[in-house]
């Protein structure tokens, strides 16, 4: 016998009592004739006396021990209220080394999170005794059975799905593995159970889940981990879109609301349902964080008819912001603008006609080639204390007429800041996303201590590859279209939606998922657009196009991020923090040494031959 309980076992009420703890050696204190050692678990810690100081012999902080004594009263003096075994200590009486350091440790553990992050993969089984790291590992744990009791409860069945299945065209780069048995093929990792789900639905399952592995070889991001990851994946059969909405709000809003931190507020149902097209315009993404007051508009239209060159012919986004900005935040706008790519970053503030503000910007005009042009715009005409007058670089080029309509389009009132941007739609939508994102973070207006969930719904059934023309799917091969096989026969594919939609929380997307195709007929023409012929779909979506010759039933679902969740639960950056043995961000096993060479014989095996 080791011990008689864990270090959170222990209080007051075993004062008196001879107990027998393990753990580790967290650390080793001498004070004179008397030593102490800070003994740790998974569950907590304790202070441990050694009076017998011979005791302490041979041992080194992190070796693993079992110490035997009796629980005592720690003097008031050195109660540790930070910890709830603080009041109490355990005098040693004996203690047996369990385990034994061999070794200089790479890292302090009590300090690991400020260590490099290859360092502490590398050794991250020491890492993972660090507390906070552990707590992240407990706190994973919780969220995942609670997930699975909340779905139970919710009339879902739990079933798992293959690892080893067939490869397919689903999106994503596929892992894949070859077969001993049967030379040259080769199973796939799942990207995600997607077919396994709709196969699921056509067996007559009602509503399936599973806390489901999922396989991409994608490269990493501090939101996405390499290789591998878990999603709450969940299907319904003669569900809508608004079915699905209902059980995705219910399972996240009470995850959120039992386990975000204290003082956090929760979107409560329904949330927020933004198209697609809306959310590219208003907030340069798909990924919208509503915590930020800000919203994009679009100024193309007017700004073809000012003589404004560098904004003709070009998708013009603009963003307001209340308050007249130092030249120091400007300049630190026009810094950041120009990292990520922009030429520059055009603004014009509004001020009252007659103001210092206005003289002052009629006075460094005047220095400029077009002195009385400049003069008499910022001043305004017959100098009304009520009217309002443009202070910035590109306020010459729009014409006196004009600027009653960029008031209205933009709702610009006294002390307003306007910011614009201009380029191609996709990459203008893009970087007016960075900008508001910026904005909102430098003027501090984003709303702290909340998860702010929306759906974003009314995705594009389809897009054209720039580099090869091609037509592809946009979000998920198996969606429904809106409009069903008469808009795949007759509307242009760029302008086909689908019934896909994703949950987004403060700008990151939690989940994607779709109203399936259970239509043999849609699925056999949403491919052909695509590129695929019915060949080729019944050869790499085979099961698929059997199933839904049999009496397929509509179903659709989606797969909230596990992982994406507790990321955002525990205030970490970084998605590594969360996961118990994470690649690094090279898709590296760094403690293990994932991927490795193989024998030649294990070659052989599998009929593969290595080219140099």
């Amino acid at each position: 016998m080791y011990r008689d309980c864990t270090l959170n076992q222990i209080s007051e009420s075993d004062i008196g009592k001879e107990m027998q703890v393990a753990g580790w050696v967290e650390n080793i204190r001498d004070h004179g004739g008397v030593s102490f050692i800070d003994l740790r678990d998974m569950y907590g810690v304790l202070q441990v006396v050694m009076r017998d100081t011979s005791l302490l012999k041979g041992i080194s902080r992190e070796d693993c021990v079992s110490i035997s004594g009796p629980v005592e009263k720690r003097d008031e003096e050195t109660y540790n209220p930070k910890i709830p075994t603080g009041t109490i200590e355990l005098e040693a009486h004996s203690v047996e080394i369990l385990g034994k350091v061999n070794c200089q440790l790479p890292f302090e553990v009590m300090t690991s999170r400020e260590t490099r992050e290859d360092l502490r993969l590398k050794y991250r089984f020491l890492d993972l005794r660090n507390r906070k790291v552990m707590d992240n590992m407990v706190f994973r744990s919780k969220v995942i059975a609670f997930l699975r009791e909340k779905m139970t409860q919710m009339g879902f069945l739990e079933v798992q799905t293959p690892i080893l299945c067939a490869s397919s065209p689903e999106g994503a780069r596929d892992y894949i593995v070859p077969s001993r048995h049967y030379k040259g093929k080769f199973y796939a990792l799942p990207q995600a159970p997607q077919q396994y789900k709709q196969l699921l639905m056509v067996s007559g399952v009602d509503k399936y889940f599973q806390i489901a592995p999922c396989f991409r070889d994608e490269d990493a991001r501090a939101d996405r981990s390499p290789g591998e990851f878990y999603q709450l994946d969940f299907e319904m059969s003669f569900a809508t879109q608004e079915d699905v909405f209902k059980a995705g709000e219910e399972v996240l809003t009470a995850a959120f609301e039992k386990f975000a931190p204290e003082g956090f507020q929760v979107t409560k149902a329904p949330y927020p349902v933004i198209s697609y097209e809306r959310a590219m315009l208003e907030f340069g993404t798909d990924k919208p964080d509503l915590r930020n007051p800000l919203r994009i508009i679009d100024l193309s239209d007017f700004f073809g008819r000012c003589s404004f060159k560098p904004f003709h012919n070009k998708t013009v986004r603009a963003i307001k912001i209340h308050g007249l900005q130092s030249r120091g935040f400007h300049e630190k706008m026009l810094k950041f603008a120009m990292e990520i790519g922009m030429p520059g970053l055009g603004y014009l503030e509004v001020v009252a006609a007659g103001s210092a503000e206005a003289e002052t910007a009629a006075s460094a005009e005047a220095e400029g080639a077009a002195a009385t042009e400049a003069t008499s715009a910022a001043m305004g005409a017959a100098g009304s204390a009520d009217s309002l007058v443009y202070k910035g670089p590109i306020d010459k080029f729009i014409p006196d007429e004009l600027k009653a309509e960029l008031r209205a389009l933009a709702g610009l009132e006294k002390d307003d800041t306007i910011f614009f941007i201009a380029d191609k739609k996709a990459r203008a939508a893009s970087l007016a996303g960075q900008i508001r994102n910026e904005l909102g973070e430098k003027l501090g207006i984003c709303e702290k201590n909340a998860y702010r969930f929306c759906f974003v719904n009314d995705f594009p059934m389809f897009e054209k590859n720039e580099e090869t023309g091609k037509i592809e799917f946009t979000h998920n091969p198996f969606s429904m279209p809106q409009g069903g096989l008469e808009a795949l026969n007759t509307k242009d594919p760029l302008e086909v939606l689908a019934f896909q939609y994703d949950i987004v929380c403060n700008g990151v997307e939690l989940s994607s998922g779709a109203v399936r195709n259970h239509s043999l007929e849609i699925m056999v023409k949403a491919f052909e657009i695509a590129g695929y012929d019915e060949e080729v779909l019944k050869q790499k979506f085979g099961a698929l196009y059997n199933a839904f010759q049999f009496g397929a039933p509509p179903h659709a679902g989606m797969a909230p991020g596990v992982d994406r969740m507790i990321m955002l639960l525990r205030n970490e950056e970084n998605i590594r923090e969360i996961i118990p043995f994470p690649m690094s961000g090279n898709a590296q096993d760094l403690m293990c040494g994932a991927p490795n060479e193989v024998t030649e014989q294990q070659l052989r095996e599998v009929h593969i031959k290595i080219r140099q």
